[in-house]
């Protein structure tokens, strides 16, 4: 259609102010109440619908245009205070990030110019180790790379001061002081606090020369609010969002104590995110975020309202990541990206699929380069501002993550600040016991990680040979350390390692065989023996299904010709008064196991069997459990 005559059928629909809706008699909060009522059946609507979150707040099954009564920001735009909305008033274009690992300068400037012609159009610089980067360096790393056609981010474990006035130097030297390159160096003494537990007060001097120092480039950030350690720590989006907001405060006083002005303390504060399975949250966490950041900069009464816009930077989260069925990965992070971008990120790094347990691949970065180019190119994320605005849901969810946020930031607050609160060990106890409730919802099954504790890939073995740091906690821990250090660690590594040990038995030794002895009710069964063969197939033990038998002795014959180590007898619960303890008595070496709760479970272990698997089981006990009678 021609642009005139889209114009021209856009002003006919607003001069009729037609409204598809008014065919549809009005619905009123009461009617839809007693309407789910009624469908429940006497079930409890609270119980039932509503969703108690980790992050503090319960979520209703629905949300109506009343329920915005109570947010107060919904008249702000996009680019308007307090920035909940974005600071982009035209589109939602993000700079799509790829991090380099640096190893030598010459290889590093090779890769940056070949990712530069394949869609990406941020570069991050990873310095290992504790050398000290100089302008030549960067002069070799930067060479035929022109940074005012990109964002350029510089990354070292140590030394992160004299590095970024290395960056910085850089820049002034080949594009002039004025320069308006978009850059940033990352230094965050706060999360190397949280990360490994020292701190020496004597950075902010360091910290406000650097400041002073860079203070003509325009868009040159030095100082870094790193988020996601408490994510690979395993902490709620809460948690992560006010714990951050308290290293981003605790910047502010402590450098405009040392004589900076708010603002240009802190229009030199990147905050680096991560992002992880749940979808609308993470899109509302960014908007809470911007919200309370601006809150928070106002406070110190800035010259300047743009002072207050944060700039984030978001990065996958690594605690949902799995070694097995390693291609679920992509899908995990292509759906976290979007809420990335939907939430209004400055800019994103897609974790390849594999970085959890081997160096990436040129396949696996092209694939998590190329999960961006999609949003952008056919997806098109980036045409339109702040695309969640007005959903009753998201904007709920935005309200209540910003509530909880900042009642967790004045909780900080009111032990002294950052420092304080992590020294005294509160920032610790507060994660590590999401984590923990992380972790035992997990090993139950009530949260699920598709391949590893649920559905695993029944014929994928580890071929490869792992370290054993890919199933451990990663606890860096320096010896000037002032607290315990939080752990980097994933949800799967628990499982994975008893599916590895599996494997690596498995390479000399035959596999344990588990075999459904499936009998009596077709329905039941079936569906006891799938949960069965899902139940062990996750420690890496083969299973196989029996052909369904008339009779126990024709099941416990073919389970003793499969050579089968473990028995599973898969029925009825009626039916498992007869069966069960005719199977067992049949049954000498292999372990018997029922798979199910039923009501006769008592009269059943006083005949001698004591092994059921059922939707209540502790998945990761009981494996281990088996694991430790066949191989040891």
């Amino acid at each position: 259609m021609p642009p005139f005559k889209i114009f021209q059928h856009s002003y006919v629909m607003a001069e009729n102010k037609i409204n598809l809706f008014n065919e549809f008699p009005p619905v009123s909060t009461t009617e839809w109440m007693a309407k789910i009522e009624a469908d429940l059946k006497g079930k409890d609507f609270e119980k039932t619908l509503v969703w108690k979150t980790n992050e503090g707040f319960s979520v209703r099954p629905f949300y109506r245009s009343e329920d915005l009564e109570k947010v107060s920001y919904l008249d702000a735009l996009p680019g308007q205070f307090p920035f909940v909305r974005g600071a982009k008033t035209n589109g939602n274009e993000w700079y799509i990030r790829q991090d380099i690992q640096v190893t030598t300068p010459e290889d590093a400037n090779k890769k940056a110019l070949e990712v530069l012609n394949k869609g990406v159009n941020s570069l991050g610089f990873v310095f290992k180790g504790c050398a000290e980067v100089t302008v030549a360096d960067l002069e070799i790393v930067l060479k035929d790379i022109c940074l005012d056609a990109i964002e350029v981010n510089l990354v070292s474990c140590c030394k992160s001061v004299s590095n970024a006035k290395a960056l910085a130097a850089y820049i002034t030297k080949t594009y002039g002081a004025d320069s308006n390159v978009i850059a940033s160096a990352k230094v965050d003494p706060l999360g190397s606090l949280t990360r490994n537990g020292s701190f020496d007060e004597a950075i902010y001097a360091e910290m406000k020369a650097l400041i002073e120092e860079t203070n003509s480039l325009e868009n040159f950030r030095s100082i870094a609010v790193t988020g996601k350690n408490f994510r690979d720590a395993g902490s709620t989006i809460v948690q992560e969002l006010g714990f951050s907001l308290a290293i981003g405060a605790e910047y502010l006083s402590s450098l405009t104590d040392a004589g900076l002005s708010v603002d240009d303390v802190a229009c030199n504060i990147k905050f680096n995110f991560g992002v992880g399975a749940n979808y609308f949250m993470e899109i509302a966490k960014l908007r809470a975020a911007r919200m309370l950041w601006a809150k928070v900069v106002e406070a110190f009464e800035p010259k300047c309202e743009c002072s207050s816009k944060m700039v984030i930077h978001s990065e996958n989260t690594i605690f949902n990541k799995t070694v097995y069925d390693p291609y679920v990965n992509m899908l995990r992070t292509q759906t976290e990206a979007m809420s990335a971008v939907l939430g209004g990120t400055d800019s994103l790094t897609v974790l390849p699929f594999n970085a959890i347990y081997e160096s990436t691949t040129d396949f696996s970065e092209r694939i998590a380069r190329n999960q961006q180019i999609l949003l952008k190119e056919e997806a098109h994320f980036d045409k339109i501002a702040d695309p969640a605005a007005g959903s009753y849901y998201i904007e709920n969810l935005t309200d209540s993550i910003a509530t909880e946020a900042w009642k967790l930031f004045l909780a900080v607050q009111e032990k002294g600040g950052y420092v304080a609160a992590f020294k005294e060990g509160f920032v610790q106890s507060q994660v590590n016991a999401t984590a923990a409730k992380m972790d035992s919802a997990i090993a139950t099954r009530r949260e699920n990680l598709l391949g590893t504790n649920q559905f695993p890939n029944f014929t994928e073995y580890m071929q490869k040979e792992l370290d054993a740091e890919v199933f451990s906690k990663k606890v860096s821990k320096s010896d000037k350390a002032i607290a315990e250090p939080l752990a980097r660690y994933r949800g799967a590594q628990a499982f994975e390692a008893l599916r590895y040990a599996t494997d690596v038995y498995s390479k000399d030794n035959k596999r344990p065989l588990v075999f459904m002895l499936t009998i009596g009710n077709l329905a039941m069964r079936k569906a006891r023996a799938q949960f069965a063969c899902n139940f062990f197939a996750v420690a890496g033990f083969d299973v196989q299904e029996g052909k369904g038998y008339n009779t126990v002795e024709e099941g416990v014959a073919d389970a003793v010709e499969a050579d089968a180590d473990i028995v599973v007898i898969c029925s009825s619960d009626d039916e498992y008064a007869e069966f069960a303890p005719a199977a067992a008595e049949m049954l000498i070496d292999p372990i018997f196991v029922v798979a199910g709760n039923p009501a006769c479970k008592e009269e059943l272990e006083a005949k001698g069997i004591k092994n059921f698997i059922h939707v209540r089981s502790n998945l990761l006990e009981e494996l281990k459990s088996y694991q430790k009678q066949l191989i040891g």
